[in-house]
């Protein structure tokens, strides 16, 4: 049974080579910000968005790999306001974030569903609690000169196998989670169905 990864994250994939997972990775190929948009129109919650953005990543690429396992993931930042972070889509979008998580706390879901055939066949999302310490400006600017622009492609403005660690006082929550891939509960699953030795 082959397993494909409906995502280019290098972080996923890293991960899932370092456990021996063997995979393939392809591009989701959806319109990722109008799903999204759409979806919080209709009033989701943080946890559901980013199941729904995972399956959908994951029942797209299925279609174009009907004998394969493929395996959507999506991160979703919640602030305790209730507002969500996205991807910055500049340093100044950064520094912003930065601020606005700066002495408080926010959740990080991240959800994986895996699709055959065109449906849905397995899905788990985690929560992390993720408590920043108070960030100074300066503190804030130095991360980003060493951090901008590896960190665009990150919801939350952070790579915690970085620097990114620095910014937490403390974290609630599985590693794999803040990484992108609640892994221990994926490795159950495709150990079921035959992808790794049981």
């Amino acid at each position: 049974m082959r397993l494909v990864l409906a995502s280019q994250s290098a972080s996923r994939r890293a991960m899932l080579s370092a456990a021996g997972v063997p995979h393939e990775a392809a591009a989701a190929l959806v319109d990722e910000e109008s799903a999204k948009d759409s979806l919080i129109a209709g009033g989701i919650t943080p946890r559901d968005l980013s199941d729904a953005l995972a399956e959908l990543k994951s029942r797209k690429l299925s279609g174009m790999h009907p004998t394969a396992l493929v395996l959507g993931c999506d991160s979703v930042v919640a602030l305790d306001d209730g507002s969500l972070l996205d991807k910055p889509t500049s340093r100044d979008e950064a520094r912003e974030h930065l601020r606005r998580m700066s002495g408080g706390h926010h959740d990080l879901f991240s959800a994986a569903v895996i699709s055959e055939g065109g449906r849905a066949v397995w899905r788990h999302v985690d929560r992390a609690r993720m408590h920043v310490r108070t960030l100074s400006d300066s503190f804030i600017d130095g991360y980003l000169d060493a951090e901008w622009p590896a960190i665009a492609g990150c919801v939350g403005c952070y790579r915690m196998e970085g620097p990114g660690v620095q910014l937490f006082s403390r974290i609630e929550g599985s590693h794999f989670t803040i990484l992108g891939l609640p892994m221990l509960p994926l490795l159950d699953y495709l150990r079921v169905r035959g992808v790794l030795t049981a």
